[in-house]
């Protein structure tokens, strides 16, 4: 069997997890320990993010002719890849948060909302809060002014009945 016939399912289930990300980023793992590792992985899973180590060659393939195609260029040494359906900013945010207590953890770049962002790119966008965070941050600024008036308004019907 020829090396391409088997590399084809590994390039085909990589394109099959990049298919419709919101978010991906490109991290070098080298002297994570394995207690680390397993911390980063158990963190990734619970915030729906799909974490796996490929060969760059194989990442490369599937990237070609994507909105992830810029990532080609980060592809050197050991690398990682982070993906996310759901939530753009949690493989930066997640791994942003590795990556202060394990030292060794260095995100490369990565791709969020089909815009390429470098390393310290993607430093910033992992200070931008979630989806669900930033609507509840909404939703309490526009309650605030309503409870706010409401409370006056009580008071001074208060006042009248005094």
């Amino acid at each position: 069997m020829a090396k391409v016939e088997l590399k084809q399912p590994v390039v085909e289930a990589i394109k099959e997890q990049i298919d419709g990300a919101k978010g991906i980023v490109l991290v070098d793992y080298r002297g994570l320990t394995v207690e680390q590792d397993t911390i980063l992985r158990r963190s990734l899973r619970e915030a729906d993010v799909v974490y796996k180590v490929y060969k760059n060659t194989m990442i490369k393939r599937a990237v070609e002719g994507t909105e992830f195609e810029p990532l080609t260029a980060d592809l050197e040494g050991p690398t990682a890849i982070a993906i996310s359906k759901t939530d753009a900013t949690a493989p930066a945010r997640v791994l942003a948060q590795a990556a202060k207590d394990a030292k060794a953890l260095e995100l490369k770049a990565g791709v969020v909302e089909g815009t390429y962002y470098d390393a310290q790119g993607i430093q910033v966008i992992a200070t931008i809060p979630s989806r669900e965070e930033l609507l509840s941050k909404l939703l309490g600024s526009i309650q605030s002014p309503i409870a706010n008036f409401a409370r006056v308004i009580k008071q001074i019907a208060e006042s009248k009945e005094a």
